[in-house]
C-alpha cells in the first residue's frame, strides 16, 4: 500500500513531543490561574425547575433569584417541557446543606410575583447529595482505569510481535495526554466540570485507541514487508503516512459534526449542549494529534531505547 503523503513524523519528535507537554502544562497551570468550577453533581446542592410562558430574561431571571436568596449565587440552563410544551429554567445552587423549604418558599413567591405575566410555576425540587456526586466520579475513574488495563492487556497480545506491551502503554499515555487537554479546555472556557465531562472523557478514549490501533496495525504489516530493506524508523514513518488519510477523513467528518452542534446550540443559547460538544471537538483535534504525532514516535523512542538496547547488548554477550 503506497501513501500519497511523505512527513517525516519520526524525524520531528521533538517538535510533536514539546507541543504536547506545552499542551499538558497548559491544561494544568490553567486549574491554578482560572480555578476548577465543579457542579453541583460533585458539590451537592440544590435543583430547581419552574416553567413559564412567554420569554424571560435568562441573565435577569438569575440575578433575581440570587437577590431573593440573599445574594447566594445560582447558575441556570433553559429548555423546554416536552409533557407540556412550555418552556422551563432551571436553577442550581451549589450547598452542602441544601435549600431549606423556608428559602424555598420565599424564592418562590418572588419569581412569581415578579414574574406573574410568565406564569412561572415551581415544578420540581431535588437535593443533590456531595457523597453521591463522589462516587459518581469514583466510578468513572474505575472504569477509565480498568479500561487502560484492558487496553495494555490486549495490544500486547494483539502486536507482541513489535513489542506490545510497550505499544500498549504508549497508547494509555496518549489518551492520558487527550483526557488532560479535554480537562484544560473545560476550565479554560469557563465550563463546570460535570457529568458532561466524564462524557466526553468516555467518549474521546474511544474515538482515540481506534486511530492509534489502526497505525499499529500498519507497522505490524509492514515490518513482515519491509524489515529487510528498510530500517525501524522508515517503517514506523512510512504506517503512519499510510493511516494519514484516513485519520484526516475521520477527523474532519466527526469535528465537523461537532461543530455544527456547537453552532446551532450557540445560536439558541443551549449551554447544556456547548459544554458537551465543544470539549468534544477539542478532544477530537487532541486525539488526532496524539495518535498521529505523539504515539507512534514515543513508542519508537522508548522501544529503541529498552527492547533493542536490550537485545543487541544479550546479542553481545553471547558473542
Amino acid at each position: 500500500m503506497n501513501s500519497k503523503f511523505n512527513f517525516d513524523f519520526v524525524g520531528k519528535k521533538k517538535l510533536f513531543f514539546g507541543i504536547s507537554i506545552a499542551m499538558i502544562c497548559i491544561s494544568i497551570l490553567s486549574t491554578f490561574i482560572f480555578g476548577a468550577n465543579l457542579d453541583i453533581q460533585f458539590k451537592g446542592g440544590t435543583i430547581l425547575t419552574y416553567i413559564y410562558d412567554g420569554e424571560i430574561d435568562q441573565a435577569q431571571f438569575e440575578r433575581d433569584a440570587t437577590d431573593a436568596l440573599g445574594g447566594i449565587g445560582v447558575t441556570s440552563t433553559v429548555g423546554e417541557d416536552f409533557s407540556t410544551g412550555r418552556h422551563n429554567i432551571q436553577l442550581s445552587l451549589i450547598s452542602n446543606e441544601g435549600l431549606t423549604s423556608d428559602k424555598q418558599f420565599e424564592l418562590t413567591n418572588t419569581l412569581t410575583e415578579k414574574y406573574s405575566a410568565n406564569s412561572v410555576e415551581l415544578v420540581e425540587s431535588s437535593d443533590v447529595s456531595p457523597s453521591s456526586g463522589k462516587e459518581f466520579f469514583l466510578k468513572c475513574l474505575v472504569a477509565v482505569l480498568l479500561s487502560f488495563i484492558v487496553l495494555i492487556i490486549y495490544i500486547a497480545i494483539r502486536f507482541k510481535n513489535i513489542g506490545g506491551w510497550l505499544a500498549g502503554i504508549c497508547a494509555v499515555l496518549a489518551l492520558l495526554h487527550d483526557c488532560i487537554i479535554v480537562y484544560g479546555t473545560f476550565i479554560i472556557c469557563g465550563m463546570s466540570i460535570n457529568a458532561n465531562f466524564m462524557a466526553v472523557v468516555l467518549t474521546i478514549l474511544g474515538y482515540s485507541i481506534n486511530n492509534t490501533i489502526v497505525i499499529y496495525d500498519r507497522i505490524r504489516e509492514n515490518e513482515i514487508l519491509f524489515r529487510k530493506t528498510k530500517t525501524h524508523a522508515e517503517i514506523v514513518n512510512l504506517s503512519i503516512n499510510q493511516s494519514l488519510t484516513r485519520s484526516i477523513n475521520t477527523s474532519i467528518t466527526t469535528i465537523m459534526a461537532m461543530l455544527a452542534v456547537t453552532v446551532v446550540a450557540a445560536i439558541y443559547g443551549v449551554t447544556s449542549i456547548i459544554s458537551f460538544s465543544l470539549p468534544m471537538m477539542i478532544g477530537m483535534i487532541a486525539g488526532a494529534y496524539s495518535s498521529v504525532c505523539f504515539t507512534c514516535p514515543l513508542w519508537l523512542t522508548l522501544e529503541s531505547k529498552f527492547i533493542r538496547k536490550k537485545t543487541n547488548t544479550g546479542k553481545k554477550a553471547k558473542a
